[in-house]
């Protein structure tokens, strides 16, 4: 569970050395320095004396965390690159096996908690492959060194370090078990410590919340995690839908409105059944703009999307959910001759719009909704699909003028 902008989304490849490098006798002291100073936060939340020095006695960096989180991904997996493999064969047979294996528990948490079970089994699906790697990191160690090496969001890591370090102490995972991500993600479905501490549920009532140790703990952590966020039971993620001739590619990321409405506007189901409740509301979005598939997104969307705040990672869910339980893929397909743009180049489109009076908010190699606002005012001014897609061929475009 990614609640933080570090990694920023599945979809990048981090490309990195992982050969450790010791550090140097000045490191270690600086290190050592600052986890020693985490004492007093420790204090507040609860955790003894005894037990933040057993927890930090000889701790040092994780190296490899240092490196992941300090590298700048220039490269950028296209959306259905991603896809193929997060929602791959594999992962869908595994999962449906999953669902029958658990199916018991399944029908306990969707009675405490109302959320569906293929959602949780597909967060467990994309986090952790079913638990089959729950990382190769201790969440303390990775916490510590976040807050200590990182020089970013110091506060953020400070309170996972200590939090970690409190989950231990109330004897719910031993310290040496705390199995982590390198960003101090933990257990089947990825928790990080404070949101352990506030959604972590204890399914079968032993008095511990073990999300490393116990499946049915961590799928009812997740279902509790989702509900809490404001799932809505037996409602889907989302519709893959067609678009009219001449649509108004502007209309896509404005606001939502309601399926009726935007049945008005010529949108419809790909498989074209009605939709289930003509009330609810959608907002339009495309992933790989109007020439790929086209989405309207439901409130669940946004609640996957607080698991992981990535569009990718909250399709693949959705995606994988769907075919757990027996849905097939998307009826369009992914415009697979084109790739995305590469940070830098990104920047250097940002440049471009903004010197011809189309506004980015700024040139940081990021696209959000001012970058995309300005390409589809850039687009119309030429006589383009108006669908805020960062295409090579935008690029290509601006750098012709």
């Amino acid at each position: 569970m990614r609640f933080f902008s570090l990694s920023l989304s599945s979809l990048t490849l981090a490309l990195v050395a992982l050969v450790a490098t010791p550090p140097t006798m000045a490191e270690a002291r600086s290190f050592s320095q600052c986890v020693a100073s985490k004492w007093p936060a420790a204090q507040r939340i609860g955790v003894t004396r005894a037990n933040f020095e057993r927890a930090t006695q000889g701790l040092q960096p994780d190296t490899k965390t240092t490196r992941l989180v300090n590298k700048q991904a220039e490269f950028v997996k296209p959306i259905w690159e991603y896809l193929d493999s997060a929602v791959s064969a594999t992962r869908v047979k595994n999962g449906r096996a999953m669902l029958r294996k658990y199916s018991n528990v399944l029908d306990e948490i969707e009675r405490r908690f109302e959320v569906d079970r293929e959602a949780v089994i597909a967060i467990w699906g994309m986090e952790t492959s079913y638990g089959s790697f729950m990382g190769d990191h201790n969440a303390v160690q990775a916490a510590a060194t976040l807050a200590c090496k990182s020089n970013r969001r110091n506060k953020f890591w400070s309170d996972q370090f200590v939090a970690a370090i409190k989950i231990a102490q109330d004897g719910h995972v031993p310290l040496s078990a705390m199995r982590s991500s390198w960003g101090a993600a933990m257990g089947h479905t990825q928790f990080i410590p404070t949101s352990w501490q506030a959604y972590a549920a204890d399914y079968d009532g032993d008095g511990k919340r073990d999300i490393w140790r116990s499946i049915p703990d961590a799928l009812a952590s997740t279902a509790n995690y989702l509900k809490k966020h404001g799932w809505r039971y037996q409602q889907t993620w989302g519709y893959e839908v067609s678009l009219p001739r001449n649509f108004n590619h502007k209309l896509a990321d404005d606001k939502t409105r309601s399926l009726s409405e935007w049945s008005r506007l010529g949108v419809k189901r790909t498989n074209g059944k009605p939709w289930p409740r003509p009330s609810d509301q959608a907002y339009l979005k495309y992933m790989a703009g109007a020439t790929g598939p086209a989405f309207l997104m439901l409130p669940n969307f946004k609640v996957i999307k607080r698991y992981n705040n990535a569009d990718a990672y909250a399709l693949a869910v959705g995606h994988l959910a769907d075919r757990i339980i027996g849905g097939g893929g998307f009826a369009k397909a992914w415009p697979r001759d084109q790739r995305p743009l590469r940070r830098a180049e990104v920047r250097e489109m940002q440049s471009l719009l903004t010197r011809r009076g189309f506004s980015t908010g700024g040139v940081d190699g990021k696209v959000g909704p001012n970058t995309r606002r300005a390409i589809r005012q850039f687009q119309s001014s030429r006589g383009l699909v108006a669908d805020g897609f960062p295409s090579t061929k935008v690029l290509s475009e601006l750098k012709r003028l």
